[in-house]
């Protein structure tokens, strides 16, 4: 009897890990190991628009920059306001990359979005930006 009853026991257990393990499956087609999951972009310096925390206008022409993750292939990072291609120079440093460019004379009074594009390992595309309110 305490045979079974010991059977019995350890087979709800194991059903019951079973079970538990695929609760917790990863949805297909996602993967914690993604590549381009690698290639992080930070420091946006300016830091972006908000009428909260940062209510304030940038001069025309200024110098931005930001930081990528040395996933990134450094030449295939590109910056864009809108269809408008943006010049950036990247230099690698210990942790990354460091981008730096000039806001265009067209980004005048206005706000503006500044969309920087860089490809991941495998040639995965990796996009980010930030808001910004240019003075006149």
């Amino acid at each position: 009897m305490s045979r079974t009853l010991f059977h019995f026991v350890m087979a709800a257990s194991l059903c019951g890990t079973v079970s538990t393990v695929w609760a917790y499956e990863a949805s297909p087609g996602a993967s914690s190991t993604d590549p381009c999951n690698q290639v992080i972009f930070s420091a946006f310096t300016p830091p972006p628009f908000s009428v909260d925390k940062n209510n304030v206008e940038v001069a025309p022409k200024s110098e931005f920059s930001l930081l990528i993750s040395k996933a990134a292939l450094p030449s295939s990072i590109t910056a864009k306001i809108k269809d408008e291609q943006i010049p950036v120079t990247v230099k690698p440093i210990n942790n990354g990359l460091v981008v730096k460019g000039k806001l265009p004379e067209s980004a005048v009074g206005r706000y503006i979005r500044l969309d920087i594009f860089a490809k991941g390992p495998g040639g995965c595309d990796k996009a980010d930006g930030w808001l910004l309110k240019v003075g006149k």
